[in-house]
C-alpha cells in the first residue's frame, strides 16, 4: 500500500503553491461560514478522505471516497436520497491501492443504473507506477464485477486522473492520464516523452471499444473533467503541456465523426516546469457549457471562469473571480438561466477557505461565499460538487484533530447541501 500526501516532486512540483508563498493571505470578508449550507452528517469513518461527486438519472447524489480498513484501505460508496445516506457500500479493499489527495477514485450511476466505480492499484515497485481499474454494480453497490484495466497499456507507468462520463445507450466514456511514453527521469525536451490523454468507450456489460489517444503530450498531474451536451457531443477539458512549457487548459470534442484536435479554452500563456496538480473542471446545461481553471501565468494567481453559447465550439472572454489568493482545485456547475456555480479554494489570514459563487456571463461573481475555512498547515483537498433534487451537495476531504491516520493529523470527509437561490 503507498500513500501519497504529495504528487511527485520530480514530476508533479506543485509550482501553484510556490507562485503563492510570496504573497500576503489575504482576509476574506465575511469569512463566517456561510449559513445557508445545511450540514449532511458523511457516512464515512474516521480517516476517510477523497470524496468524489456525480448525479444518479433519479435526482440523488453518489458519493464515493477512501477510508482505512485495518491495516489497508478501502473504497466505499453512498447516495444521498434528500432525507438521509444509503448505507455505505464497499467497491474494493487492498493493502495495494494507490492513495493520493489530488488522483482519486470515483463512481457514476448509468441511464440503466448500473453503477460505475474506478480506483488506482500499484503495479510496480518504484512510486506513481499504478493501473487504472473499473468494476461495475447491478445492485446499487451491494455486489461489484471482476475489474478490469481501460488502458491496453501494462508498463509499470502512472496511469489515472480519470473521467468517468456516462453517455447514451446505458454506457459510459472513461477519460485518464496516460504514462505509457513518459519516463520521469529521461529527457523533457523530447517531445513524446509526455504524459498523453487517452479515452474509451465502455458499455454496463463491460464491453470497451478502442483505446484511443487523444492528445499524445499533457501535463503530468492535473485532473481531467468532461460533460456530455444536449446533442450528445462529449467535451473533454485538461491541463494542455507544449513543447515550450505553456500548460494551459485544452478541450477535445467527440462527435460521431470521432475526437476532434485538442484547441485553447483560453490562451493564458503559462508557462511552468512542473505541473501545479491543479485541473479544470466542465459542465453543461440547454446549450450553455462553462470551464473553470486556474492559471498563475505571469506569477499571478487567479481562478478564471470562460462561458460558451454555441455548446463549448467557442468560449468567451475568461472572467476571474477569485479574491487574490486562490490555490484553485476547482468544481463547477451549469445552471440553466445562464449563470454557473464555481466551488475553489483561496488562501485567507485563517487558513484554508473553500469559496462558493454564482458566477454570471457578463458580471461574473459579485458575492462569494465561505462554506469552510481550514486551520493554517492543514488542507481541504479537492472539494467538489454535484447537483441534486434537493440543492447542491458540496463534499470535501476535513482535516480532524484526531492523528491516528495522518501523518499530520486526522482527516474525515465533510458534506453540505446549498440551496441554490441563496447564492444568487
Amino acid at each position: 500500500m503507498k500513500i501519497e500526501f504529495a504528487t511527485n516532486l520530480l514530476t508533479c512540483t506543485l509550482i501553484s503553491i510556490a507562485v503563492l508563498v510570496a504573497k500576503v493571505p489575504i482576509a476574506i470578508a465575511d469569512s463566517t461560514p456561510f449559513t445557508l449550507a445545511n450540514e449532511l452528517t458523511a457516512p464515512v469513518a474516521e480517516g476517510a478522505r477523497e470524496p468524489s461527486l456525480s448525479t444518479m438519472t433519479d435526482g440523488r447524489v453518489l458519493m464515493s471516497w477512501t477510508e482505512p480498513q485495518g491495516n489497508s484501505f478501502a473504497v466505499k460508496i453512498a447516495m444521498w436520497d434528500g432525507s438521509g445516506w444509503s448505507k455505505p457500500q464497499p467497491v474494493v479493499a487492498r493493502d495495494d491501492l494507490f492513495v493520493n489527495w489530488a488522483d482519486f477514485p470515483s463512481a457514476i450511476a448509468l441511464s440503466d443504473g448500473t453503477l460505475v466505480a474506478h480506483w488506482l492499484q500499484i503495479n510496480g515497485d518504484a512510486s506513481y507506477q499504478y493501473d487504472v481499474k473499473i468494476a461495475l454494480s447491478y445492485d446499487e453497490g451491494k455486489t461489484w464485477s471482476k475489474p478490469f484495466i481501460p488502458h491496453d497499456d501494462r508498463s509499470q507507468r502512472e496511469h489515472g486522473f480519470v473521467t468517468l462520463l456516462p453517455t447514451q445507450n446505458d454506457g459510459f466514456m472513461a477519460i485518464w492520464l496516460d504514462g505509457r511514453s513518459y519516463n520521469t527521469y529521461a529527457s523533457q525536451e523530447i517531445k513524446a516523452n509526455a504524459m498523453q490523454l487517452r479515452a474509451r468507450s465502455i458499455t454496463s456489460g463491460g464491453s470497451m471499444g478502442k483505446d484511443t489517444l487523444l492528445d499524445m503530450r499533457t501535463c503530468t498531474c492535473c485532473q481531467t473533467s468532461a460533460v456530455i451536451t444536449d446533442n450528445a457531443d462529449i467535451l473533454a477539458v485538461y491541463r494542455d503541456r507544449s513543447s515550450k512549457e505553456i500548460r494551459d487548459i485544452s478541450i477535445v470534442r467527440h462527435t460521431q465523426q470521432g475526437w476532434s484536435a485538442p484547441t485553447a479554452v483560453s490562451v493564458d500563456d503559462w508557462k511552468i516546469e512542473g505541473c501545479p496538480v491543479n485541473g479544470p473542471a466542465i459542465d453543461a446545461d440547454s446549450g450553455q457549457v462553462v470551464v473553470a481553471w486556474f492559471t498563475a501565468a505571469n506569477d499571478i494567481p487567479k481562478v478564471n471562469v470562460a462561458f460558451s453559447g454555441d455548446d463549448g465550439v467557442t468560449f468567451g472572454k475568461a472572467i476571474e473571480i477569485d479574491n487574490g489568493a486562490p490555490s484553485g482545485r476547482v468544481d463547477v456547475i451549469q445552471q440553466a438561466d445562464g449563470s454557473a456555480l464555481v466551488t475553489w479554494v483561496e488562501y485567507a489570514e485563517q487558513g484554508e477557505t473553500i469559496l462558493i459563487c454564482a458566477v454570471d456571463p457578463n458580471t461574473g461573481c459579485k458575492r462569494p461565499n465561505v462554506l469552510a475555512v481550514s486551520p493554517v498547515g492543514r488542507t481541504v483537498g479537492f472539494p467538489r460538487m454535484a447537483l441534486g433534487d434537493h440543492g447542491i451537495l458540496v463534499a470535501w476531504t476535513e482535516p480532524s484533530r484526531k492523528a491516528t491516520t495522518h501523518p499530520q493529523g486526522g482527516t474525515t470527509i465533510r458534506t453540505v447541501m446549498v440551496k441554490i437561490g441563496e447564492l444568487k
